[in-house]
Formats: structure tokens, C-alpha cells, sequence
């Protein structure tokens, strides 16, 4: 947990991500990086320079799944925890019939997340996006849309007044499989019909290959981000 925490407080410095007294929503999905970051920011808010509160908050999208345990991990975290259902996964897939509903399915969901994160007074709604995570999305832009792009660590998002942080930039997938498993956070196997046929598994398993070939490919690509200047992917912003 300590090399995720100091991951957590650099990301934090270098994109001025959380200010004191910040109310942060953490969008916890069930998946083993939003449980970890769960864990990982209720420890941070504990210690660091600019105090901060957590909510955790939940959008059941028509998927069966228990929200006990995760309710359990938020009362011995103490956190406050807000569950929120709808049928977004019987209307993409049973009425609309998608193809393709993963663009169309995140921008839904964080809409909705972004309400949540409104009406429970947070300004700020974490996300558990790692560094895999960014490097894949840029491999995605670059082959599928022939431009150079991947998300903000820090949006500011002006319909809602809410700003979405991804704290784990820079956390490696390794680390977060590894403390999933020492604290034995209650993940919930991903409900999605097409879990593990889209593009961006695709990516996953092509940067998992550039890895094998070339082993600090994941190292560069995260240099290349944090360090880039003429694009202005990653360019930190000034508080």
C-alpha cells in the first residue's frame, strides 16, 4: 500500500487534483481498481497535507450483483456509502441492441456518477483508471482514430461542476492486482456482456506483447505522457 500511497500523493502534487476540504467521490463499480482505490484514498485522506472527506458511491446499471461486502469495506473504512440503480445495461444491449456500446456505456455511466458525485456536495469524483489504463487508451487513439490521445488525469467537468480526478495514473496494474488480493476486497466479476470482447481488450493484450518484446515499453509510455510538451496529453496545470 505504501508504493500505491506515494503513486497517489505524486499524481495528487503534480496535477493539483485535491484541495483541502475537498468532498471526493469514489465511483466504486465492484472491479478490483475502483475497490483498491477505494482503500488506497480513505488511508490517504487520513494523512495528507490538504484534509480531505470520502464518499463512496455506486451505480447498479441492471447488473445482479451484492452490494454488501462493498457496504461492509465502506463501514470499516468509514465511509459513507451511496447506492443508485438503473437499467442501462437491459436498454444498450436488449433494447437498442449496440454493437459497439462501450463509448456510448462510459459516457452514460459517468454522467450518471457525475450526478451522484453533485448531489452528495463532492466536488470531485475519483475515478480508478491506472497507467495501463491510459497507455492503452492512447494505443486505441492512435489505431482506431490516427490521433494522439488519451484522458486527463484532472477534468473539470462544466455541466456538472464536478471535476473527475484519476488518482492512479501513474499505479501500475501489478500493484493494484497485488493489494486486491492481500486485502481481499470484495470484487465482483464484471456483469458486462461484452467483457472481454472489445477493443480496448484488444490493447491490453497488444501492450501486454509491446512488454514482452521491448520490457520497459510501459515505463517509457508513462514517461512520454508525464514529460510531454508539445501535444499537451499530460500537461500539468498549475493550481
Amino acid at each position: 500500500m505504501k508504493r500505491l500511497l506515494g503513486d497517489i500523493r505524486r499524481a495528487d502534487e503534480d496535477f493539483h487534483m485535491i484541495a483541502r476540504g475537498d468532498r471526493v467521490a469514489v465511483g466504486v463499480s465492484g472491479g478490483k481498481d475502483s475497490l483498491v482505490l477505494l482503500r488506497a484514498l480513505a488511508v490517504y485522506s487520513r494523512f495528507a497535507v490538504k484534509p480531505f472527506e470520502v464518499v463512496a458511491i455506486t451505480l447498479k446499471t441492471g447488473d445482479p450483483f451484492d452490494v454488501a461486502p462493498i457496504r461492509a469495506l465502506c463501514e470499516e473504512l468509514n465511509v459513507p456509502y451511496v447506492v443508485e440503480e438503473c437499467d442501462l445495461i437491459h436498454q444498450l444491449f436488449d433494447v437498442r441492441r449496440e454493437e459497439n456500446p462501450c463509448a456510448l456505456c462510459a459516457r452514460l455511466r459517468r454522467g450518471a456518477l457525475l450526478r451522484m458525485a453533485a448531489e452528495q456536495g463532492c466536488s470531485k469524483l475519483a475515478l480508478g483508471h491506472h497507467r495501463e489504463d491510459a497507455e492503452e487508451t492512447l494505443l486505441m487513439s492512435v489505431l482506431y482514430e490516427a490521433r494522439l490521445h488519451t484522458f486527463h488525469p484532472v477534468t473539470h467537468m462544466e455541466d456538472s461542476g464536478v471535476t473527475v480526478i484519476r488518482p492512479m495514473v501513474y499505479a501500475p496494474e501489478r500493484e493494484i492486482i497485488h493489494l486486491a488480493k492481500k486485502y481481499a476486497v470484495p470484487v465482483i466479476k464484471n456483469p458486462c456482456p461484452a467483457d472481454g470482447h472489445t477493443t480496448r481488450q484488444e490493447m491490453k493484450d497488444m501492450l501486454e506483447e509491446l512488454s514482452r518484446r521491448y520490457p520497459r515499453a510501459k515505463e517509457y509510455l508513462l514517461t512520454a505522457l508525464r514529460d510531454d510538451s508539445r501535444y499537451g496529453l499530460w500537461n500539468k496545470t498549475e493550481p
